[in-house]
């Protein structure tokens, strides 16, 4: 999973990171001012295997998918194990005990990071509500390379934590996901099915340019762009086009109906 979110390791050294890590802003001297400070370098091995152990544990249990999730991820973003990409594994860790969990039904992706994006501030004070009160906990001090070296044992500021705020902001974004995105991602692979069969019955075209004429026309009020149908689909007769953009206007006039009948 990590080799596939971080596409370009030159600069990153891989594995649990060696050194300290912090969040926040520097001074004018480049000295670090932390909003939070990640799990020290060597408490690392034994926090992801308790980590790891409770996933295990989760899993077999009964433990509810969302909390389940919650526990998981946020533990995971608050030990920021690596030097980078910490923030997209953690979504990820999301979508992968959801779907583990078989929360959503086989084969849909349940698109909750999508809500996470859009509420984003209300994700960052989630994280700072939880973070804040340790950094009263932890004794640091800068380092020659303006990092952070934490002086005293913080494991178990790790190890122990409420997450029941955290839980119930993934809730919200999993409710939000549920009453409003679903329907929407429903819909649209309805009426993108309905256009699919029907332009085939018309012209032989592979699949991804399909697609791509799909969602043209759709985002341009049921018209093929007249750039790209000088373009990408010159090779489109006149007729051919105008029998695609019908056939894309009636697939989603169906579907329609069918969500108000």
């Amino acid at each position: 999973m990590v080799g596939k979110l971080i596409q370009d390791n030159r600069f990153v050294a891989k594995g649990l990171r060696s050194v300290g890590v912090f969040l926040g802003a520097r001074n004018r001297n480049g000295e670090p001012v932390p909003e939070f400070i990640g799990a020290r370098p060597q408490d690392l091995p034994f926090l992801m295997q308790g980590l790891l152990d409770s996933h295990r544990i989760m899993s077999g249990g009964s433990v509810e998918p969302v909390i389940h999730a919650a526990l998981i991820a946020f533990g995971f973003i608050f030990m920021h194990p690596f030097e980078d990409g910490n923030g997209r594994l953690h979504k990820a860790l999301v979508h992968h005990i959801l779907a583990e969990r078989k929360f959503a039904p086989a084969g849909m992706v349940f698109p909750v990071s999508v809500v996470m994006l859009e509420r984003i501030e209300k994700y960052r004070q989630a994280l700072r509500d939880f973070s804040s009160p340790l950094m009263s906990s932890i004794d640091w001090q800068p380092t020659p390379r303006g990092n952070v070296e934490v002086l005293n044992d913080t494991a178990d500021l790790y190890r122990f934590g409420d997450y029941t705020a955290l839980a119930e902001y993934l809730y919200t974004c999993v409710e939000h996901t549920i009453t409003n995105l679903l329907p929407k991602e429903v819909h649209y692979l309805k009426y993108y099915n309905l256009a699919l069969t029907s332009i085939g019955e018309h012209i032989d075209m592979p699949g991804n340019q399909i697609r791509d004429l799909i969602m043209f026309i759709t985002q341009n009020s049921m018209k093929l762009p007249l750039l790209l149908r000088q373009k990408e689909f010159a090779l489109l007769t006149d007729a051919e086009a105008l029998t695609i953009e019908k056939d894309v206007a009636e697939a989603v006039s169906q579907d329609d109906k069918s969500e108000c009948e």
